[in-house]
C-alpha cells in the first residue's frame, strides 16, 4: 500500500467523522432531549454508549472500505454515491431529533440503508474480503431502520 491510499483513507475519516459531528450539531438536543426520553422506543434500543462506539468502529471501516473502492470505481460516479451517502448520514439526525418527523426520518434512513445495501452487494465480488469492512454499517443501519420504524408505529 502506498502513500496515496494512506491519505485517501486520512481524507475520508475527517469527511466521515465530519459528518458525524455536523449530524450531531443539527440534532440539537439529540437524544439527551425531553422529546426523545419520552418517546415510546424499541425494547431492542441500545444503550446509549452504544450509539457512539458502534459509529467510530463503523465510520473507521467505511472510510477504509471507501479508500480501497476508488481503486475499482469511476470517480465521478463514487463521488455522487458517497455524496449522497453523506447528505442522508447528516440530515437524518436534525430530522428526526429536531423537527420530530419521525416518517420522514423513516424515508431518510431506509435510502441510507438501501445505498449502503448497494456499496455492500455492488462491490462485494470485486473487492472480495474488503467488502466485509461495509458490513458492520449495513447492519448498524439495518438495527437504526427498525428503531425508527418502532418509534414511528409506536408513538
Amino acid at each position: 500500500m502506498n502513500l496515496k491510499y494512506y491519505q485517501k483513507v486520512i481524507l475520508f475519516l475527517v469527511v466521515n467523522f465530519a459528518a458525524l459531528g455536523i449530524g450531531g450539531l443539527l440534532q440539537d438536543p439529540g437524544p439527551m432531549g425531553d422529546w426523545y426520553q419520552n418517546l415510546n422506543k424499541a425494547p431492542w434500543t441500545p444503550p446509549g454508549w452504544v450509539f457512539g462506539a458502534a459509529w467510530t468502529l463503523i465510520m473507521v471501516c467505511f472510510s477504509i472500505f471507501m479508500a480501497e473502492l476508488t481503486k475499482y470505481e469511476i470517480p465521478k460516479k463514487l463521488t455522487i454515491l458517497f455524496s449522497v451517502q453523506f447528505v442522508l448520514n447528516v440530515i437524518w439526525n436534525p430530522v428526526f431529533f429536531s423537527h420530530h418527523m419521525i416518517a420522514i426520518a423513516l424515508i431518510i434512513i431506509s435510502c441510507l440503508t438501501l445505498l449502503v445495501a448497494y456499496f455492500f452487494f455492488n462491490y462485494a465480488k470485486q473487492m472480495k474480503l474488503y467488502a466485509l469492512l461495509i458490513a458492520p454499517y449495513f447492519i448498524w443501519l439495518c438495527i437504526a431502520t427498525s428503531l425508527n420504524a418502532y418509534a414511528l408505529l409506536n408513538n
